[in-house]
């Protein structure tokens, strides 16, 4: 999708005037006009350009972000939600200005009920936060995404990550949901209960809007229960379709691996050197598995023998915290590792998902397109689901490596949606795919405008991102 097919949202300086007074007025210092601040509240991994809000509002409570709404709705001002910025589709930036209202400082762990496995916190915990937090209960939110994200954010942007083979997205982790809709009105989505079949799904319908149809002020979480034992490590593959024929084999066997990661070889060397780890350059799987201390072995033990059969090996594992720390630290840090691929180059991320069984062909067909067109462009993926990540490595201020940049995603989303996949398994649709959403849901995005219009007619939410109205 090109610059210029971007959605346009009209300013409205003679509103946004009024409410900057308003704000000022009610919330004092904790309601920010500097320049520095509001580019901060303003960044995009894609080609995007930053895009300003024209103030910045640090709520500390859902009354707060109940008073900005209406403020904003009665001088249609729009409102773009702001957690700790790690979205990755320009969902933070304000295409027609506006007010960011920043959640971060609304972190409060609120109720914890072990017997429950749920809890209820505030929009700006982390994920980090709260599994410190919750250390010593035998229980842990298991999401990973990387980042360490603020759950608001994550359940906005349906985030999910490293873990989702076993412990699914945040659309399977999310019991209930507080909302302050588009006219200031509160609402919660569901009750405490572990299932419930009274009504729309609420919650689900707003997990994933983008703070496009309300602002998230309260979430109650899933949780799970801490393993008794872990083992992880890293296995070597002599091609892509050998590993992601083992993923499938892993699957298909039962056995509940926990983490199965896909690095490909051009990764791997920037891996391999960021970290300093002893492995061979080529296609590799980061596996995990959780369970009895029995349990994870044998499930070890049997995974290297898939490995094996397929050519792949030695999975050199292990059960010590230390040795599974540094190997996952050196997959999360897979983003900063490709960066050295191309020093001073601007990284965008893309990501799509595709059934398992089209995985490989998918990434040999991208990893040949990469090659055709003279990129530099690492890939990375959450094997087990079909999700996989491309970061291209770019001259940011070259209009044409922008180009060659934004026609590579196109060519990337056509591809997956020509395999049954989707335009995006987690980073969401923001600025910059509107245009595949429409070409993978068809008429079912005429339904998603109506819900829009009809939860927010003036287009004040988070407006020019996920619909083009």
């Amino acid at each position: 999708m090109a610059l210029k097919d971007l959605a346009q949202v009209a300013r409205n300086d003679d509103g946004i005037a009024l409410v900057l007074g308003i704000l000022k007025q009610r919330f004092g210092e904790r309601f920010q006009t500097g320049t520095a601040l509001r580019g901060q509240h303003a960044h995009t991994t894609t080609y995007i350009p930053a895009q300003m809000p024209d103030g910045v509002l640090f709520a500390q409570s859902a009354d707060d972000v109940q008073a900005a709404v209406e403020a904003c709705a009665a001088h249609r001002v729009p409102i773009i939600p702001f957690g700790t910025g790690t979205s990755l589709e320009g969902q933070v930036n304000a295409p027609g200005g506006g007010i960011s209202i920043d959640v971060s400082q609304m972190n409060r762990i609120l109720e914890v009920h072990a017997e429950d496995l749920d809890c209820v916190v505030e929009p700006g915990v982390t994920r980090k936060q709260l599994n410190t937090h919750l250390r010593d209960t035998g229980l842990f939110f298991p999401i990973d995404p990387g980042a360490d994200a603020s759950l608001g954010g994550m359940a906005a942007t349906r985030a999910s990550g490293t873990n989702a083979v076993r412990y699914g997205t945040m659309r399977d982790n999310v019991i209930s949901l507080d909302v302050v809709l588009a006219n200031g009105r509160k609402i919660t989505t569901a009750k405490r209960a572990r299932k419930s079949s009274a009504g729309y799904d609420l919650t689900r319908l707003m997990i994933g809007s983008e703070g496009t149809l309300g602002i998230i002020t309260q979430l109650t979480l899933r949780l799970a229960g801490q393993p008794e034992a872990i083992t992880g490590g890293v296995c070597p593959f002599p091609t892509l379709e050998a590993a992601v024929q083992a993923v499938i084999m892993t699957i298909q066997m039962g056995l509940p691996v926990a983490r199965i990661e896909l690095a490909n070889t051009l990764q791997m060397q920037a891996i391999i050197d960021y970290a300093s780890l002893d492995l061979p350059v080529g296609p590799c799987l980061f596996v995990e598995f959780h369970g009895t201390e029995r349990g994870v072995a044998e499930q070890s033990e049997t995974f290297g023998e898939i490995a094996g059969d397929l050519g792949g090996g030695p999975f050199i594992w292990s059960a010590h915290e230390e040795d599974r720390a540094k190997l996952w630290q050196a997959r999360h840090d897979a983003y900063w590792a490709a960066l050295t691929l191309r020093p001073g180059a601007k990284g965008i991320s893309t990501d799509v998902c595709v059934p398992i069984s089209q995985l490989a062909d998918c990434i040999v067909q991208t990893e040949a397109d990469i090659a055709e067109h003279g990129l530099v462009a690492p890939i990375v993926g959450h094997a087990g689901d079909g999700n996989f990540h491309v970061l291209l490595l770019i001259d940011d201020k070259s209009r044409e490596e922008i180009a060659a940049a934004e026609s590579f995603v196109e060519r990337l989303n056509l591809r997956a949606l020509a395999m049954g996949g989707t335009c995006t398994g987690e980073h969401g649709i923001g600025q910059g795919k509107m245009a595949f959403l429409e070409m993978e849901m068809g008429g079912a995005v005429d339904v998603m405008r109506q819900i829009k219009r009809t939860l927010d007619p003036d287009d004040i939410m988070n407006p020019g991102k996920i619909l083009r109205l």
